[in-house]
């Protein structure tokens, strides 16, 4: 059995691939060929959701078990399923999770399932358009702290760490905070 899946982007217009693919072949085998579609390498925890027609989550076939999750889930993890064990009818939609930082998905439809025919490997019979980035830039900058020298910070300072414009220092309750001998900026 031959399943021909279909996938596209909600982030880029314009794209779309489609997989050819044997129905003994793993989800971890359906999982490789999207990655290599869209040129993105193999380094994320990728995984698929099967979804209902209104593209509510059913099962989630993960890339590893990561032992998350309640006693009584079942688990799938995708180099132990086979395709012909959860996809049944054309029409059957799936989510793949290309970037778990910000869960960014791919939308899968089976368009069709040929019976009688059989691939080694999948086969990408459709390619249009480029793909989206796989993983989005996430803002890892340091967070700057104004830093101690000796000399208290005025009241510019003030406001500009704290964010606030209508800091008055003499609102401060200096009573309220206890302060030792040792001086902690010098640790």
């Amino acid at each position: 059995m031959l399943y021909r899946i279909k996938f596209i982007s909600d982030e880029v217009e314009g794209f779309l691939r489609e997989i050819k693919i044997d129905g003994d072949a793993t989800f971890l085998d359906l999982n490789k060929a999207i990655l290599k579609s869209c040129g993105y390498p193999d380094d994320q925890m990728t995984s698929f959701f099967l979804c209902d027609e209104e593209w509510e989550h059913r099962e989630q076939i993960t890339r590893e078990d990561m032992g998350v999750g309640d006693v009584d889930e079942d688990i799938y993890v995708m180099d132990e399923c086979h395709l012909r064990d959860f996809i049944e009818d054309e029409g059957q939609k799936l989510e793949y999770v290309f970037d778990p930082f910000s869960e960014r998905v791919f939308y899968l439809n089976v368009k069709e399932i040929i019976p009688g025919e059989n691939l080694t490997d999948p086969l990408v019979s459709r390619s249009q358009g480029e793909p989206p980035v796989q993983l989005t830039d996430m803002d890892l900058s340091p967070v700057v702290t104004p830093q101690k020298t000796g000399s208290s910070l005025d009241e510019d300072e003030m406001s500009a760490f704290y964010g606030n414009d209508d800091f008055e220092s003499d609102e401060f309750d200096v009573e309220g905070f206890e302060i030792s001998d040792g001086n902690l900026y010098d640790e």
